[in-house]
């Protein structure tokens, strides 16, 4: 039997949902505009730059940049068409596929870092103070599903 949200729950819902996407948007829209790179772009940027040689197994890095893999792998050939990442076979099997960082990429992911970082503390950091962003983690760490594992 279903138990239904009480209406506390019910406006904490809506509050998180109203305040995820619209953050989440107003991130979107200005990575787009400052660098044409969208979110998911920009994570799979990230997560090859922190990667050893800069190269990840295409599965390994849906996990890491949490996208599914058949939209890791459009993000992905649309990144190679621009000259961001490349593909290639695996070394070890053959049947994984990689993909790396290319410098150009490399390059594109520094010259957005500071104007995304920027806007991340404009809309995010500061409104909250030490102790909010502290149980922010917190209650992030429940939430995460990774963290019970």
């Amino acid at each position: 039997m279903t138990k239904w949200l009480t209406q506390e729950e019910q406006e904490v819902w809506r509050l998180w949902v109203g305040v995820t996407q619209r953050l989440f948007n107003e991130f979107e829209d200005d990575l787009q505009t400052q660098s044409g790179l969208t979110m998911s772009d920009y994570e799979i940027l990230v997560t090859l730059s922190e990667s050893p040689g800069g190269e990840a197994r295409m599965s390994e890095l849906a996990e890491r940049a949490i996208i599914s893999r058949s939209r890791l792998t459009y993000r992905v050939d649309r990144m190679v068409k621009s000259g961001l990442v490349t593909r290639a076979d695996a070394d070890q099997d053959r049947r994984g596929v990689v993909a790396k960082l290319t410098d150009a990429g490399m390059q594109h992911l520094v010259d957005a870092a500071p104007k995304h970082v920027d806007k991340v503390q404009q809309l995010l950091f500061s409104q909250l103070d030490g102790e909010d962003v502290q149980a922010l983690k917190g209650i992030l760490d429940k939430l995460d599903d990774r963290s019970s594992d």
